[in-house]
């Protein structure tokens, strides 16, 4: 079998094998594999929405982008098929870093609660009352019950406000989501981690706006 070779770096090239009945095909990690024959299609996920009603606060908030591990900080879409191996499904792909498209979507969906006085990332040089800081630790699609069934989507997401500029920490909370997914395709894959993430986000969202300062009585 021929081997094309490709820089360091982020280049790599996927297998094909195939998972199960679906007939996805997933790559392996840190491996040099024969090239995918199609174009990947990319995929992109949505911010949440449907906030319940409540007080605007005063602050603006700088959210930064989620640290990752070297798994999961890619555009390639992260399955587990045991608890210590990590591949990747061929020919998808997200549309961006996952760290980058979780940054982009918190930002929409503070922006969606419509409680925020300002939000933004931390390059557009928005002088924030508080930093949102976090860390995407699971956000894989993981067949406990063997690459043949419909996996379990899981999103953890660990979540730190830290007072500016005093750079204090002044809550701190781990939400962890997983979505069990009844068939075992690309179209339904996404649609879970879009649920799982969405889940995520929206219960991120509603804690960092409840925080409270118990010093002062009022609102971070």
């Amino acid at each position: 079998m021929s081997l094309d070779t490709f820089s360091a770096g982020r280049r790599r090239i996927l297998t094909g094998a195939a998972l199960g009945a679906a007939g996805l095909a997933l790559g392996g990690c840190g491996s040099l594999f024969k090239a995918a024959t199609t174009t990947p299609s990319l995929y992109t996920l949505v911010s949440a929405r449907g906030f319940a009603a409540g007080p605007q606060v005063p602050w603006q908030l700088v959210v930064e982008e989620p640290l990752a591990s070297r798994a999961i900080d890619t555009d390639y879409i992260a399955l587990m098929p045991s608890t210590t191996e990590v591949k990747y499904f061929d020919n998808a792909r997200w549309a961006e870093r996952a760290p980058r498209m979780v940054q982009t979507l918190l930002v929409e969906s503070f922006e969606n609660s419509g409680r925020i006085v300002a939000v933004g990332r931390q390059a557009v040089g928005l002088r924030a009352d508080y930093n949102f800081v976090s860390e995407l630790r699971e956000f894989q699609a993981e067949y406990r019950d063997g690459l043949g069934k419909p996996p379990v989507i899981r999103v953890r997401l660990s979540v730190k406000m830290i007072l500016q500029p005093q750079q204090v920490i002044v809550a701190a909370r781990a939400f962890d989501v997983s979505q069990t997914l009844t068939t075992n395709d690309m179209p339904a894959i996404i649609a879970g981690f879009n649920a799982a993430l969405g889940d995520t986000m929206k219960q991120a969202v509603d804690w960092a706006l409840a925080q409270r300062n118990p010093n002062e009585g009022k609102l971070l």
